[in-house]
């Protein structure tokens, strides 16, 4: 069985570029094959030109590839900053010793990842949550804590995998405002979700996925007309009516 066959996804700097597909269309298969979850058997995964496919994904955070993934994965018993400073640790220059004695170039490393880590939650509106526990914060704080600890890494690229998944409306406008500003700040992100509304919102690219191909992309009104997009489902509909 194939999972995705023959897709290609371009991501320009400074663009928020969906992709969206009904249940199985291969959405999580591509994203995990873009982190370096999952090994592709035939084709390549390129950053600035170069081939990252045959890096596990602790590497392709360290050329700037941040992650939020669908299922949250916080640190429990650590606080909201403590939660979003764990996102730096690519970026770390300090040698494991350094760190243990405590030396001067790792106490500045760690006010200089404190401070972004102050910085990344001020971008997603959770400054106020710093000291709290991550754990007790209601699902879409959570998710937004994910992306403050995404932010803390200074990625290239934002890999977001299914954020709306699950909240409410009004968690879903607020994580909807969140990502328009940070692609008014020209951060590079790739969007999956099964959500149309809501990545054609957001995008102003859009790749549809149906059957692990790509059946449509384009910008956003284009899609949402697509008789494709609209048959692929539609069709998912009507199977599971």
């Amino acid at each position: 069985m194939v999972a995705v066959s023959q897709v290609s996804v371009r991501v320009a700097e400074g663009e928020l570029h969906g992709v969206i597909g009904p249940n199985g269309a291969g959405k999580s298969t591509l994203f995990h094959l873009i982190t370096g979850h999952l090994k592709p058997t035939a084709g390549e995964v390129l950053l600035d030109g170069r081939s990252i496919s045959g890096l596990p994904a602790h590497r392709r955070a360290r050329l700037g590839i941040a992650i939020a993934f669908q299922a949250v994965r916080l640190f429990r018993g650590m606080s909201v900053l403590e939660n979003v400073m764990v996102g730096a640790h690519a970026r770390t220059q300090v040698s494991f010793a350094e760190a243990a004695l405590r030396l001067g170039r790792h106490r500045r490393e760690e006010r200089e990842i404190r401070a972004s880590a102050e910085l990344a939650l001020e971008r997603v509106g959770l400054t106020a949550m710093a000291g709290r526990a991550a754990e007790s914060l209601p699902l879409g704080q959570q998710r937004a804590v994910q992306v403050a600890r995404a932010l803390c890494g200074r990625p290239r690229l934002l890999l977001l995998d299914e954020p709306a998944s699950g909240l409410r409306g009004f968690e879903r406008q607020q994580l909807s405002e969140l990502l328009a500003a940070l692609r008014g700040e020209g951060l590079t992100m790739l969007l999956v979700e099964h959500d149309v509304a809501f990545v054609t919102h957001l995008g102003s690219v859009i790749t549809v996925l149906d059957r692990g191909r790509v059946i449509a992309e384009g910008p956003p009104a284009a899609i949402r007309r697509d008789p494709a997009v609209i048959a692929a489902y539609l069709g998912q509909e009507a199977e599971s009516a």
